[in-house]
């Protein structure tokens, strides 16, 4: 996973034939070491035809996804294990790399209260298991802090490492957000020396999820912290343009936040390469 990626919602969040097509094809075209692909519905995924399409164009790729209500781990530990399960498997016969998200509950899920120690446990369970199945197709899962809006249980990095010790897998990492970390840590590099031991991933995105280097994000201490740390996982820029209802409820998205595709990939993207140049990151 390493290199400079790019999130499918850049051009679709339906990973069919068509969206395939057209998202690697992009990616190539902006010479992308790799795609992240959003597993929305794992089982509906035609992973031959994904793989196909990746090993013609030399194009690297990891998954991503959130767990339905029904897979919710802290609630429905079983049933996460089932639904990662599946995700897993798709994301092996892709040739895909790690599969990461919020593979530990829902884009939405609160209780209203603070998490509970039977909560974590439950994810905890749950992660050993799928960790323990991914193993057997080599693999890797990241566990992505999110901000409070939009899931209850793990918003910071040190809840990351938290849980991911408490799991005890070789094969599971942090994933980070640098959008997220403009929420919830104390100082952007603060979340970045919290997860180093762990940290193999980091979306790139901006603090109202638009164009890079259009918001709050502080990109020069987030570079300097990676670079401090030797960071030399994947790097994927994401930021949302083509939304479905149901995606755009869960992340609280109501208005455009980039005009399109040409402004998210025309200005944000050589900015964030040429940031991670400026710290050698890549």
């Amino acid at each position: 996973m390493e290199g400079f990626g790019v999130h499918t919602s850049m051009w679709t969040m339906k990973w069919d034939h068509a969206g395939a097509e057209k998202a690697i094809a992009a990616a190539v075209n902006y010479k992308m070491d790799f795609i992240e692909i959003a597993l929305l519905d794992a089982p509906a995924v035609d992973a031959g035809h994904s793989r196909k399409l990746l090993e013609k164009h030399k194009l690297r790729s990891v998954c991503s996804l959130g767990l339905p209500e029904h897979a919710w781990a802290s609630v429905h530990p079983e049933e996460a294990v089932a639904h990662l399960k599946v995700a897993i498997d798709k994301t092996a016969d892709m040739g895909a790399e790690a599969l990461s998200g919020v593979i530990f509950g829902g884009i939405g899920e609160r209780t209203g209260v603070p998490p509970t120690e039977e909560e974590y446990d439950n994810i905890a369970r749950a992660l050993q298991a799928a960790a323990k199945h991914a193993k057997t197709r080599g693999i890797q899962l990241g566990v992505e802090a999110v901000n409070r809006y939009e899931n209850h249980l793990i918003n910071t990095a040190k809840q990351a490492v938290d849980m991911i010790e408490r799991v005890g897998a070789d094969n599971v990492f942090v994933h980070l957000d640098t959008y997220h970390m403009n929420i919830e840590e104390k100082g952007a590099a603060n979340g970045i020396l919290d997860a180093r031991d762990h940290l193999k991933y980091i979306h790139l995105s901006e603090s109202d999820r638009g164009t890079p280097g259009y918001g709050n994000v502080p990109w020069d201490e987030i570079y300097a912290a990676l670079a401090a740390i030797g960071f030399k996982g994947g790097l994927a820029m994401e930021s949302f343009i083509n939304m479905p209802p149901q995606v755009a409820y869960g992340l609280a998205v109501w208005r455009p936040v980039a005009k399109d595709e040409a402004e998210v990939m025309g200005n944000g993207l050589p900015f964030l390469r040429n940031k991670a140049r400026q710290y050698g990151l890549i």
